[in-house]
């Protein structure tokens, strides 16, 4: 019987400068077909020798000029010659130089905070750099994911790698075109500032504006190739972004996409609502509400007290900002801050936000952080002593979760969760109790706790968790000069 043989390479040259940063390669294989009596027979028909060898030229002295920060785009029809380019690439350079998105190690048990990062801000920093900043996306498994959300998850295991060339093959193939054009915009975004290169390979010719590539190089089949220089530079706004438009909307706007932020409870009384569109596209909104009479950071600013009517006249507070996880990473957050801002009518915004730790929209929307504010002592002792009788301190978040894990504690247990709850003096955390004298006794307090159901107790301890968060005090006043002179006192 004869042996099958269908491809074999017959040349596979390659020549790297590294000082250059030259690749020179020769790829070239040989077929045949295999021997049936149907392929005889055709062979017979049409005056073929079907034991013939066929020579096939891929790459005949090709050069490519690519740095270790070059954003490459490689095109071309399915069998043109794309994936054996980057595996000569990745053979050409050092295993740990180079990372392949196909290689990404995934572990679909364990929630995504769990598998990114030294520590966990390091991993919420990750993932928000790539648009999975919901706090409910952090605790979910990979499996969980949309195709688009497991192809961002992708790329942050590729920037924690730390290799220098991210290998892309299949580039944004499976997505919908316009989340194509998001991703692609967010790869060169990421690698530009992180100082890396990129090659990417797809049939898909659409996405050159948000990849901005320096070097195309788009192969034909046989040997044909066509490769373009052009200056490295950032694409610092995705495509998209043009085709958004910011407008007045109402309180229906944010019940369409309140879904897809981690509070989905109320809001403090409302003074406006913007939203964004495309086309008849619902993208974004944001919610401006009458702020708290007293916050540390204001009187940290000012360096007095208000009078509430003077708050509710001169002071406005984001409470919301919503933007649909198919459209983030593209600066449309950004841009809902910035463009709304102005339009509110106040002479102070403020924001008091807990991802402002680890993406910074409202700083780049032309806020100014002016201080972080810290859990107590009291509460972090708190968050330890209820992660030791059982609770996850990531889901205390969740009432839903605290409830199904309070059913299933015995009476000892439930005690001790109390006893932990009236340790912290706190007054929202009174409110929740129910206790008519939220800035009075602690005895009272700590009846009207023993009191509580357990539904209550759950809120409670969502409301703990709230409590434990660290949160960023930022401030937006409409006269530079002014906002000047309050930085002057600040430092």
């Amino acid at each position: 019987m004869r042996r099958r043989e269908f491809f074999r390479i017959t040349q596979y040259a390659r020549r790297y400068d590294r000082d250059a940063g030259k690749f020179l390669i020769n790829i070239a294989y040989q077929t045949r077909t295999d021997i049936t009596d149907r392929t005889v027979a055709v062979a017979e028909a049409f005056g073929l020798g079907v034991d013939e060898h066929r020579e096939h030229v891929v790459y005949d002295d090709v050069e490519l000029k690519i740095g270790p920060r070059d954003i490459v785009y490689v095109t071309g029809d399915s069998g043109s010659g794309k994936s054996v380019l980057l595996d000569a690439i990745v053979r050409d350079l050092n295993p740990p130089e180079t990372a392949r998105m196909s290689d990404v190690e995934i572990d679909p048990e364990k929630p995504l905070i769990d598998t990114v990062g030294k520590s966990i801000n390091e991993g919420l920093k990750l993932l928000s750099k790539v648009g999975l900043n919901d706090a409910f996306l952090f605790v979910r498994r990979y499996t969980q994911l949309s195709e688009g959300q497991r192809y961002r998850y992708r790329v942050a295991k590729l920037i924690e790698s730390g290799a220098q060339w991210w290998i892309m093959d299949e580039f944004c193939s499976t997505l919908d075109r316009d989340t194509a054009r998001i991703v692609a915009f967010n790869v060169q975004k990421l690698a530009r500032k992180e100082g890396k290169a990129v090659v990417a390979a797809t049939t898909h010719a659409d996405l050159f504006e948000d990849l901005r590539p320096s070097v195309h190089i788009h192969k034909r089949f046989g040997k044909e190739i066509h490769v373009t220089y052009v200056t490295n530079e950032l694409n610092n706004e995705c495509s998209l972004v043009r085709e958004m438009r910011v407008e007045e909307g109402d309180l229906e706007d944010y019940r369409q996409l309140v879904q897809f932020h981690y509070r989905q409870g109320g809001h403090p009384p409302l003074r406006k609502v913007f939203r964004m569109k495309r086309g008849d596209e619902l993208v974004g909104v944001i919610l401006y509400c009458y702020p708290p009479i007293t916050l540390i950071g204001r009187k940290k600013v000012f360096r007095r007290k208000f009078t509430p009517q003077e708050v509710n006249k001169k002071f406005a507070i984001i409470s919301r900002v919503v933007v649909h996880p198919k459209y983030r990473t593209i600066g449309l957050g950004v841009k809902l801050v910035k463009e709304t801002m102005p339009r509110v009518g106040l002479p102070f915004i403020e924001a008091i936000a807990v991802m402002a730790q680890y993406n910074p929209f409202f700083e780049k929307a032309g806020m100014t952080k002016i201080m972080e504010r810290f859990p107590s002592h009291n509460i972090l002792d708190a968050i330890e002593k209820l992660r030791e009788l059982g609770f996850n301190p990531m889901l205390l978040g969740s009432a839903k979760y605290n409830l199904e894990t309070l059913k299933g504690m015995n009476l000892k247990e439930m005690k001790e969760c109390k006893e932990i709850l009236t340790s912290v003096r706190n007054p929202r955390l009174k409110k929740f109790a129910d206790s008519h004298a939220p800035y009075g006794k602690q005895a009272e307090y700590r009846q009207a706790v023993n009191k509580a159901s357990l539904k209550k107790v759950a809120k409670m301890l969502k409301a703990l968790s709230f409590l434990a968060q660290t949160k960023v005090y930022l401030l937006w006043a409409d006269s530079h000069t002014y906002m000047d002179k309050i930085l002057r006192k600040k430092n």
